[in-house]
């Protein structure tokens, strides 16, 4: 079965790099516009949108820190200018840095952090979007977790938190805006390998894809595969939750 996203408007925060250039290229290749987001590296997002239009999608790139208020009401404003219309499909991807820290190293800051990306960021932009999406009783709100919320890695418990937090943030959410027609689900990526981890040892990457059931690394496109079924129709009677894309290295919610 193909999805098709005909018609969609889409914003993949992050977007330019990483698990959201597959999210982005994905979304495209399925017939949605999409807004490429980033926050700096406006090469890399020049570079993602000319990649998804060379293979015939649409897409923009839009600058803005997700993290600020101010600039995701711009973000959305813009995006309202320049085509048109509104968010049908939100995917709340960005991030920062990750430091794994032991609790001693750890300061209440090193949690914040992770927070501002995992829950202020997805609720300034849903805020910002919700509008367009009650008015039209339809829309798709994506959070991209991890799988970290299960496996509650050592040293990383600041990361660990705000994911479990933004977890518990998409029920409450799919409860309230499931009237409207609005679903939220999170889909939880395994360890997959992208630019940022291009000096990861080889014996930790063997250790980790000897743990997984299916007895292989993912790869961008199995996330992106998987982004573009949650925001298809076939879809519209999946809200509320956490599913894990990372070959049964976990199981459970």
């Amino acid at each position: 079965m193909t999805y098709s996203l005909t018609g969609k408007l889409a914003l993949v925060t992050g977007g330019s790099r990483g698990l959201g250039k597959s999210i982005s290229g994905a979304l495209a290749a399925a017939g949605a516009t999409v807004i490429v987001n980033y926050a700096n590296d406006v090469e890399s997002a020049e570079q993602t949108v000319k990649w998804i239009r060379d293979n015939g999608g649409e897409a923009r790139a839009v600058q803005a820190d997700v993290t600020d208020e101010e600039a995701v009401d711009q973000l959305i404003k813009q995006i309202g200018e320049e085509t048109g219309g509104t968010i049908d499909i939100l995917v709340n991807n960005a991030t920062g840095a990750q430091p794994q820290l032991s609790i001693e190293e750890s300061e209440w800051t090193d949690y914040e952090a992770q927070f501002r990306f995992f829950v202020k960021a997805p609720l300034l932009l849903t805020k910002a979007v919700l509008p367009g999406m009650k008015m039209k009783r339809s829309g798709r709100i994506i959070n991209i977790g991890s799988e970290v919320v299960q496996l509650g890695n050592a040293r990383f418990a600041n990361y660990v938190t705000a994911k479990s937090a933004q977890l518990g943030m998409t029920r409450s959410w799919a409860s309230e805006l499931g009237p409207f027609g609005i679903t939220v689900n999170v889909i939880n990526p395994g360890f997959i390998p992208v630019e940022k981890h291009a000096e990861t040892p080889a014996d930790v990457l063997a250790q980790y894809q000897n743990n997984v059931p299916l007895q292989r690394m993912g790869v961008p496109d199995d996330i992106g595969n998987a982004i573009v079924f949650i925001a298809a129709d076939e879809a519209n009677f999946i809200t509320g939750q956490s599913l894990s894309v990372n070959g049964g290295n976990t199981f459970g919610v």
